[in-house]
């Protein structure tokens, strides 16, 4: 017992010297701005803060826009925006001397200047990324992940990182080091996850572009809730190797990891990923495809064939998320585009029978090595219990459960796969991949417009609802680029049909997802635009039609 006693003291005294430093930083953060605004006190942040990312980018450029006016003019917003939401863990120190190196000779970067933020999970060199794990807090990075190598060579300062929930494996975002992350439009919603902190940053101002990881929706949701935009390329058009990289799952192919960015609008995603996919980004990393962007694809304006549904008929879409593609699908017909209903079918299945049984394949075990020695187990207590049990265990709690949860949700998924089912897995993934190709192509399909979750949920909710990433998660397992546009706000209309909400299922998890929905008048809904992969800048080109209409 005495020694069981010092190990946790010594683990909170880690939670606590962590917390220290994120306030220490966010000190220098605000020395920082008091003496900049001391030594300029003519230079108007509000008109800095308000130019786009192509605007502000071009400024810096052409020299008529000082670096250091922008760079102290979202260190005061991000200080704003985390004292109010909590979404900064970490200031690097270092973006300050980043800041006074001289201009490089020739033609800068398209980023040049820009201040960028951080996931907490992309590796930066000499900081921690702890993925909300006490036992990863002092064990700073000996380099920097390729996308932040590329994004400094492209001239952009990553200057904070952010927060994110215990383990990545949730759409809220609440750690026991750094604590609850709120939304920057309601403080009692999550601003999602697991990219949650970027997106309260990117959404509160505090940042005109910040970069997330999406194994399931943790860009998607957060930008959604949030009411800011944000891509999830193809899993491999961005590097995600991270030398050193301390990582949550050994992810396998069911469900495919990406790196994306986030910004308040298209043309500023556009902008991004021209600077990243440049020459530097595939000799860093030689697996990354050497794709450059492709402008032409991107500036067509030839009418599109757009594929649409409604609902996956797992996760019932509240009313505004319905109303959302509705008038969506009207306005692209009438500026001339041809939308087809698209039949979707089974994502249950592959939702939790693909991506779900297919992440922890082993039984649960390289996941729970993962909690070994934590002080708490955030939002995924019940799963981790269930992962404990034995197998037998499980089958005889599944066999329990059966009548009360739906057959396909994670209590009946999480046994130990032996290799042949795996491999029968595998194949099942690859023929269900080849069927919606083909259906996709049967119709002749650009691209896809789809609901996407909203509005923001009540904070707590997300660790309740693990079945609402169904929307989201389907293209994870697909390998489909897929990027999230705001288009409209929840109505009053809109709540007063939410009373006759009962979902598909009518169990416990339709009733919870009803009651999360409740009370959100004036908060933003989204739609996900979808492409084949490999065709980001198609994405991108369809979001840009759905933003300006």
């Amino acid at each position: 017992l005495l020694l069981r006693w010092r190990r946790w003291k010594g683990l909170w005294e880690k939670v606590e010297a962590a917390r220290q430093r994120q306030e220490e930083g966010l000190d220098r953060m605000d020395k920082a701005v008091r003496s900049f605004r001391e030594q300029h006190p003519s230079v108007n942040m509000v008109s800095i803060l308000s130019l786009s990312l192509p605007e502000l980018s071009r400024k810096l450029r052409d020299g008529s826009l000082p670096p250091e006016h922008v760079f102290h003019a979202y260190l005061s917003k991000a200080l704003q925006i985390t004292r109010e939401t909590n979404c900064i863990t970490e200031y690097m120190q270092e973006s300050e001397t980043q800041l006074q190196q001289a201009r490089p000779p020739g033609k800068p970067g398209l980023l040049y200047g820009v201040p960028v933020s951080i996931k907490d999970s992309i590796n930066c060199q000499g900081h921690d990324s702890t993925l909300g794990f006490v036992k990863n807090i002092n064990q700073p990075m000996a380099e920097d992940s390729v996308l932040v190598q590329v994004l400094k060579r492209q001239g952009a300062i990553p200057f904070v990182k952010t927060n994110v929930p215990q383990s990545l494996i949730s759409f809220d975002c609440k750690n026991l080091i750094f604590g609850q992350t709120f939304n920057p439009l309601l403080y009692t919603r999550t601003p999602g996850g697991s990219s949650g902190g970027e997106g309260a940053l990117v959404g509160g101002g505090g940042s005109i572009l910040g970069f997330g990881t999406d194994v399931g929706g943790s860009l998607r949701f957060p930008a959604a809730f949030c009411g800011i935009c944000a891509l999830k390329p193809t899993g491999n058009r961005l590097s995600h190797n991270q030398p050193s990289a301390i990582i949550t799952l050994s992810w396998s192919p069911p469900v495919v990891a990406a790196v994306g960015p986030m910004a308040k609008d298209v043309e500023s995603l556009a902008l991004c990923m021209r600077a990243l996919l440049c020459e530097d980004m595939f000799s860093l990393d030689s697996t990354v495809p050497p794709l450059p962007f492709n402008e032409e694809v991107y500036s067509s304006t030839q009418p599109l064939r757009i594929g649409y549904y409604e609902t996956d008929f797992f996760t019932m879409p509240s009313p505004a998320m319905r109303r959302a593609v509705r008038e969506t699908k009207k306005l692209l017909e009438d500026a001339g585009h041809t939308l087809v209903p698209f039949e979707i079918t089974n994502v249950d299945y592959v939702t939790y029978n693909f991506c779900v049984r297919g992440m922890f394949a082993d039984g649960c075990t390289s996941f729970l090595k993962k909690f070994e020695g934590e002080l708490e187990r955030g939002s995924v207590g019940t799963f981790f219990w269930l992962a404990k049990l034995p197998n037998c265990l499980k089958t005889l709690v599944s066999w329990i459960a059966k009548p009360f949860v739906r057959p396909t949700s994670p209590y009946h998924n999480c046994s130990q796969a032996i290799v042949d089912e795996l491999w029968g897995l595998h194949h099942e993934i690859e023929e269900s991949c080849h069927q919606f190709i083909t259906q996709w192509k049967k119709l002749n399909l650009d691209v896809m417009l789809c609901p996407m979750l909203g509005p923001a949920l009540g904070i707590g909710y997300p660790g309740k609802l693990s079945v609402a990433v169904s929307y989201t998660m389907l293209y994870n397992s697909l390998d489909f680029p897929a990027g999230v546009v705001p288009v409209t706000m929840v109505t009053d209309e809109d709540e007063k049909e939410l009373k006759g909400y009962q979902g598909y299922f009518r169990d416990w998890w339709d009733r919870t997802l009803a009651k999360a929905f409740h009370g959100s008048v004036g908060l933003p809904v989204a739609v996900q635009c979808v492409a084949l992969p490999w065709q980001e800048e198609l994405c991108l080109r369809f979001m840009k039609e759905v933003e300006t209409l």
